[in-house]
């Protein structure tokens, strides 16, 4: 078999979200976790970085995409995710190793390390990883998932606001809602042509709090795999003024209803798992966790495996 590898294009993103929620369908979610993770990695993660072309990589043979790449996510990480066929393969170890070439290069000089994460399930990731000289250092995210089945309460607001699809026009107001949650930089320009104006992106799966003076209070953004019935939220947060006022649990539960009407059967949620605020939200509406996220890291002068 042989594979090559090329830079990752915007056009690319239908292309690989539909392999994706193939491979998904056939070996089950463990090793690719949710589709819209794609979109979200590839253009919020690295924003402003360089041009994803160069830190988003394309591995395909005859057949088509059989790999990805998402290199130096938060400055210092990467992800690979090969196909159900060469899973546990020399062919995916390659992938390995090209990642973490890659991101040790574009890396800042003083971090100390590589990283990458795996779900708790992935035992093949492990192995190849160990090979690599990576070890775990940490438990990472709460993978959390809920029937839509199940029944779903109204959402109670405070006086004056209300729940919406964003719009465009929204930008602004999204980068400092993004701000305010998540302490990050976002201007409103960024977030529209880093964001908005991307392939997979839709505002109208995009669910925001309005308060009464017109800010956006709280947000929830959710992507659908309908070839398996799933829904998932990346990224969900609250500006830090308007906390405790039931307006995440709010947007998730309309995001909710929504995709129930679509037909999805389960929705999922991950979070870091020294989040404690998160994990008491989720709780609330009913999710359950099913997995954990594991961190490995390796240092950053050359990884084992040559």
């Amino acid at each position: 078999m042989t594979l090559t590898m090329r830079p990752y294009s915007d056009a690319d993103l239908p292309v690989l979200q539909d392999t994706f929620a193939r491979w998904i369908a056939e070996a089950g979610r463990c090793g690719y976790d949710h589709v819209g993770e794609l979109p979200h990695r590839i253009y919020e993660n690295l924003r402003g970085r360089r041009p994803v072309g160069s830190l988003v990589h394309l591995w395909e043979d005859a057949s088509g995409i059989v790999g990805l790449a998402v290199n130096l996510r938060f400055g210092s990480a990467f992800d690979v995710f090969a196909a159900p066929c060469l899973r546990g393969s020399p062919a995916e170890l390659r992938m390995l190793r090209a990642a973490y070439d890659s991101t040790a290069a574009a890396m800042d000089p003083a971090e100390p390390y590589v990283l990458t994460d795996l779900f708790d399930c992935d035992t093949t990731r492990i192995g190849l990883l160990e090979q690599l000289g990576f070890e775990r250092f940490r438990t990472w995210d709460h993978v959390n998932d809920r029937d839509l089945g199940l029944p779903l309460p109204s959402p109670a607001l405070p006086e004056g606001f209300r729940v919406r699809s964003a719009r465009l026009e929204d930008a602004d107001r999204l980068a400092v809602a993004r701000n305010h949650s998540f302490e990050e930089d976002w201007t409103g320009e960024q977030y529209r042509s880093e964001v908005m104006d991307k392939p997979g992106y839709d505002p109208a799966r995009e669910i925001v709090a309005e308060a009464p003076d017109g800010r956006i209070a709280a947000f929830a953004v959710y992507w659908v795999d309908e070839l398996n019935g799933v829904g998932h939220f990346e990224p969900v947060g609250t500006h830090r003024d308007f906390q405790r006022r039931g307006l995440g649990r709010a947007v998730m539960l309309e995001a909710m209803r929504r995709m129930r009407d679509l037909g999805l059967s389960t929705v999922t949620v991950n979070h870091n798992a020294e989040n404690t605020a998160a994990r008491a939200l989720y709780a609330s509406l009913g999710f359950v966790r099913t997995h954990e996220t594991y961190g490995f890291r390796a240092p950053a002068g050359r990884a084992e495996g040559e």
